[in-house]
């Protein structure tokens, strides 16, 4: 067994973290493989390697998930699925409940997972990939990249309880951030935009403020919005475009 290079490939472009090249390879996030790491799961030429600062050369060096050899990806795969209530954001379920796997199944990308989650009464816009580095980048709450949901509540929310939601709303977790909130009283929609990722966060808030969620769409995912062509319609998915992609990228 030898351990990792100590110096690159003449080919390589440089030696990268660990939880970079296994991010990059679509195994997980770059969080989700510092826990692969801790958890004593990752080799490097047989040998486990649990600290998170060590890198490797992808041409060189043979990493392994579990005994099974990992291979950095070809280009990174972007799709968007416009998600139907009733699925579990996940990519298999110990249970045998719908997941959002078989939704996406015909993409032919085994590597790929949702960016974030939406809870199983939520239906709208998931992003999946095979780009660990976007997911993190994504997700991370620096960037504050907001996602926005319409949903149809109990009741009729009035000014005070908006500008609530604007000011934030105390939580059993602790405040929420202020949110962007409209509500339409022609169609009964409120509308809104949050850039925290909590459990289900938008149904707690407005159950705080007095108006339970009936239902819950996501309709946008920062720059990304289910409104925009092609459409899909609901339990589809199809490839983002360069557009999309680009803005995508621009907003972290």
């Amino acid at each position: 067994m030898s351990t990792p290079s100590e110096t690159p490939h003449p080919n390589s472009a440089y030696p990268m973290r660990l939880q970079k090249f296994l991010a990059r390879a679509g195994v997980a996030s770059r969080r989700g493989s510092e826990n692969l790491m801790t958890a004593g799961r990752v080799t490097i030429n047989g040998v486990v390697a649990t600290e998170l600062g060590v890198k490797v050369d992808p041409l060189r060096d043979v990493v392994a998930v579990d005994g099974k050899e990992i291979s950095p990806q070809g280009e990174p795969s972007y799709l968007m699925l416009n998600k139907p209530t009733g699925y579990l954001t996940t990519m298999s379920d110990p249970q045998g409940r719908p997941c959002v796997a078989e939704l996406v199944a015909d993409a032919e990308q085994p590597a790929l997972f949702p960016v974030g989650r939406l809870d199983q009464d939520t239906s709208g816009l998931l992003l999946f990939t095979t780009d660990g580095d976007l997911a993190h980048h994504l997700l991370h709450p620096k960037y504050e990249l907001y996602k926005t949901y319409e949903a149809r509540v109990e009741g009729v929310p009035g000014e005070a309880t908006l500008r609530r939601l604007r000011e934030g709303v105390e939580l059993e977790d602790g405040p929420t951030a202020p949110a962007r909130v409209t509500y339409c009283e022609d169609t009964g929609i409120l509308t809104i935009s949050i850039h925290e990722g909590r459990n289900r966060q938008v149904r707690r808030m407005l159950k705080t403020v007095g108006h339970p969620v009936c239902t819950l769409h996501r309709t946008h995912f920062g720059p990304i919005g289910l409104d925009a062509l092609p459409l899909i319609s609901p339990g589809t998915w199809r490839h983002l475009t360069e557009e999309e992609l680009t803005a995508l990228k621009q907003s972290i």
